[in-house]
């Protein structure tokens, strides 16, 4: 079980460097927010709502992502291995989303519009007045906080379970991006149907975060600045959101903000074209540790 666990890791990571995603009109994901989107409106008893959903809809996810790899290793072990990394694939995104980062990043010194335009795909804020740098900001912090949802998370639930069972690890992978895409679609203030399904991904990302901010602070280099980043994560509402993005404000010494929100100084300036860039390279081998990580985790 181990080696097409690690196989299963492995050929997850060369899909998403040559791929990126799967396509969207079959992504697992897109057909998982199909499901939610009907859930998206007012209801009499909106928290009750949220919070079955909440239960069902990850659980649902995960149940069928285990028993297509349960029945795949029924025929041969490396079946089981090849649905596992298709179904760990499509849980987890790195390289597109660090391609949109760098686009919107070379955006802002070329074609302001451009810049504006894409950023609205990676962060939730209106970009029509933001300056440049601001604009930086925006696709840096989205980076940062992508790596814990988009990638280790699911990582680490696949590589604890591993060494136990191949289908549960998917299916556990499974649930936790379950569980993330109900919160990025519910989970807002305003929308009481996603009370439960933010608290329950606040739970689930708490450690996921923490690890990510280790990631970024060891594949630069510089784990002492771990000392320095507590205060600066709890600024934001996100209980973990802030872990990766303050730690990526650190080890850039550069300025993060999203107005009236919060204010990430790990330097007095907005990050220039070349600190983003950087910034941008750095959450990229983070993602490659942290799929090198699990595979040595679900060895074990």
């Amino acid at each position: 079980m181990p080696v097409t666990a690690v196989v299963a890791v492995a050929v997850a990571a060369g899909l998403d460097r040559l791929v990126a995603e799967p396509p969207a009109r079959i992504h697992p994901v897109a057909l998982f927010g199909r499901l939610v989107a009907p859930i998206d409106r007012e209801w009499e008893h909106p928290t009750a709502v949220g919070a079955l959903a909440a239960l069902a809809l990850p659980a649902l996810a995960a149940g069928i992502v285990a028993g297509a790899t349960w029945g795949a290793t029924l025929a041969s072990p490396w079946a089981g291995s090849v649905v596992a990394a298709l179904a760990l694939f499509s849980t987890t995104s790195r390289r597109m989303l660090l391609d949109a980062t760098e686009t919107v990043v070379s955006a802002t010194a070329t074609d302001l519009d451009r810049a504006r335009t894409d950023l609205r795909a990676l962060a939730g804020r209106d970009p029509a007045s933001l300056s440049p740098g601001a604009i930086r900001s925006a696709a840096v912090e989205s980076a940062a906080e992508n790596l814990a949802d988009g990638l280790v998370a699911p990582l680490l639930a696949f590589s604890l379970v591993a060494p136990g069972s191949l289908p549960l690890a998917v299916g556990a992978a499974a649930w936790v991006k379950g569980v993330n895409t109900l919160d990025s679609m519910l989970g807002y203030r305003y929308k009481p149907v996603g009370r439960v399904p933010a608290r329950l991904d606040d739970a689930v990302m708490w450690l996921p975060a923490r690890l990510s901010a280790v990631l970024l602070a060891l594949v630069a280099g510089a784990p002492g600045v771990l000392t320095r980043v507590g205060s600066l994560a709890r600024r934001p509402a996100s209980p973990n959101s802030g872990w990766p993005m303050a730690t990526l404000a650190v080890l850039l010494e550069t300025r993060l903000e999203k107005p009236d929100h919060y204010l990430l100084d790990g330097g007095p300036e907005f990050p220039d074209a070349e600190t983003a860039a950087r910034g941008v390279r750095l959450v990229s081998r983070a993602g490659l540790a942290a799929f090198a990580v699990a595979g040595v985790i679900a060895w074990f």
